[in-house]
């Protein structure tokens, strides 16, 4: 990723910790019947992510899942979404949590990729994951998977 992007990133994270007192995102840990899990790569930042985004003002963290997950992977859950955990993100600022949520029963559409956002989607067995996978993906899986509670820090 070209430095001009990160830099531009980061802006975008520093504007949202000086306007707003506490940021909330949101990611889905999306398992299909066979176990394998969805993942997708941004066109600003490096590595395989599980899909997500921010919580708007007004908007409750779980309709803020179900939107980014249908916006970024065409993916509607089929049943209420289960709440892993809320962990600190101290990555991007003091104050910055991620609400992690698990979706075992959703259809899925057909999404338009790659776009300005979404570069590539895809689906992989837990012990097949590609190989730039983030360490954080990586550690929400294995305590998905293995039924451990959701660690404090992202």
């Amino acid at each position: 990723m070209p430095a001009s992007r990160r830099l531009l990133v980061r802006l975008i994270h520093l504007w949202g910790r000086w306007t707003r007192g506490v940021t909330l995102g949101v990611r889905a840990v999306v398992l299909d019947a066979n176990g394998a899990v969805l993942l997708l790569r941004h066109t600003y930042v490096p590595g395989w992510h599980l899909p997500g985004g921010a919580v708007d003002p007004g908007e409750t963290a779980e309709a803020a899942l179900l939107r980014e997950l249908f916006e970024e992977t065409a993916v509607t859950a089929t049943e209420p979404p289960r709440l892993h955990g809320l962990l600190l993100n101290l990555h991007l600022g003091a104050r910055d949590h991620v609400a992690v949520y698990v979706v075992e029963r959703f259809e899925r559409g057909t999404a338009r990729v790659p776009n300005r956002e979404i570069a590539e989607i895809g689906v992989f067995a837990p012990h097949a994951l590609p190989p730039d996978t983030t360490p954080a993906t990586r550690r929400r899986l294995v305590e998905v998977l293995e039924g451990r509670p959701a660690a404090a820090h992202w």
